[in-house]
């Protein structure tokens, strides 16, 4: 059984650790450590969610029209119902990126084509192209200002997929500007990461409003629940929770940039604009160095399944400083 296949799954770890989960250390899962306070006594269950609201409150904070966004179960459940909606027999794919762009292409029976972000990012893609970037970038976290690409998209009219999940985290601009003068770009917002929801699942996904009713012509009228929903509203709203999240991250990223960059275990600690680095072991592997962690209830996340990527990677994601005083403690025992 592979116990990190993925980051978060935290209560497996715990399971194999024989502890509860609340004594893991989760480095793993590059989810917000600091989420919105939000009162739930308010939210009656014997209603339908009240979608109006919420599709409301997204338009506005994201600067677009109602009738130009479309709610998900979660920025996964996005990713399937889009690639169920093209046709384009090829994905192309800037990677490494998130896995499931991948799975869910390989199930609607598209090739892949696969750019390393890394070395080939002036890589000429073909004219009607099925285009997928993730920005910030996962694993790595690198935001690329895509402006210069977005003209080539566009001069080859590509279907062009950007997944900001992580923009948040570092305020860069998005591409939802083209929206207005691009019709084949679409714009995936999961709210999970900011927001420290992992169990709220909402995803959204901002397009030409021709291309949302294409999509809302295959999707289930309800999908997200009014928990879910009074969630969002409620954190949207709330700036004092997007203040103190950017104050507190920058500093905690800050303590965990230096905490890697000074350990001899790691040969590489790549730049990031998100909540989480990339790093390169050494000279161990990264199961061996998840191994090394198991004692002490830490877990990292193994890169070596992403593309491009070799077993000596791992993500590492921030936390706040008191979570990742220990860590700093046990790099510095296995030196």
């Amino acid at each position: 059984m592979n116990l990190f296949e993925h980051g978060g799954d935290i209560n497996t770890f715990a399971e194999y650790c024989n502890c509860s989960p609340q004594e893991i250390i989760d480095l793993s899962s590059n989810i917000n450590f600091i989420t919105p306070s939000v009162d739930f006594s308010t939210v009656t269950l014997n209603s339908y969610p009240d979608y109006e609201a919420l599709t409301q409150t997204l338009a506005h904070y994201y600067n677009v029209h109602s009738d130009e966004l479309e709610l998900f179960n979660g920025g996964s459940s996005a990713i399937f119902s889009l690639m169920r909606l093209f046709d384009h027999p090829t994905c192309t794919i800037y990677s490494p990126a998130y896995l499931e762009y991948k799975k869910a292409a390989l199930t609607y029976d598209k090739k892949l084509n696969l750019i390393n972000r890394f070395e080939s990012m002036d890589t000429v893609v073909e004219e009607n192209s099925l285009v997928i970037f993730v920005n910030p970038s996962t694993p790595d976290g690198k935001y690329y200002d895509l402006d210069v690409l977005m003209r080539e998209w566009m001069a080859k009219s590509c279907t062009v997929v950007i997944d900001e999940s992580f923009l948040e985290f570092c305020g860069g601009e998005s591409v939802t500007k083209y929206l207005q003068t691009y019709d084949k770009l679409y714009v995936l917002k999961s709210q999970t990461k900011f927001y420290g929801c992992a169990g709220v699942r909402i995803g959204i996904i901002l397009s030409s409003r021709n291309n949302i009713t294409a999509l809302k012509a295959k999707e289930p009228l309800w999908k997200i629940s009014a928990l879910d929903s009074h969630f969002l509203i409620n954190a949207l709203g709330d700036g004092k929770f997007r203040a103190r999240s950017h104050a507190l991250n920058d500093e905690a990223k800050t303590y965990l940039k230096t905490i890697l960059e000074h350990s001899p275990l790691f040969e590489k600690v790549l730049n990031s604009d998100a909540n989480f680095f990339l790093v390169r072991l050494a000279s161990m592997s990264a199961k061996e160095f998840q191994e090394k962690l198991l004692p002490y209830r830490i877990m990292v996340r193994d890169c070596s399944n992403f593309d491009f990527l070799d077993e000596r990677y791992v993500r590492i994601a921030v936390k706040s400083v008191e979570a990742m005083k220990p860590f700093e403690e046990i790099l510095c025992s296995l030196t």
